[in-house]
């Protein structure tokens, strides 16, 4: 599973230029079952996706078809980490070795 933090590099107004297309971007992901959620840091200085793979390549894939990424309005931090603690509602996502 992994965690991506996205910052935002420009002005949010030049952001929110291209909201719609990184939103059917999620979508797509979403569809694929990659993506379990996403949403706005608060502050609105990015964003967050939790990504439901154990492969970095999946994920680096993904993220290149981001319009936040193809623009360079973003940088991204990605950090791979094993649930291994969950709510017996998210116990699916548990990666027990």
């Amino acid at each position: 599973m992994f965690i991506i933090s996205i910052t935002y590099l420009v002005p949010l107004h030049e952001v929110e230029k291209h909201l719609a297309a990184h939103l059917l971007f999620l979508d797509k992901y979403y569809e694929s079952g990659l993506f379990l959620i996403s949403g706005r840091k608060q502050p609105r200085t990015g964003g967050i996706i939790i990504a439901n793979t154990t492969q970095t390549l999946e994920v680096e894939e993904a993220l290149k078809n981001d319009p936040f990424q193809q623009h360079k309005l973003a940088t991204y931090e990605v950090t791979e980490f094993i649930p291994s603690k969950t709510t017996h509602k998210l116990n699916f996502l548990q990666q027990i070795p």
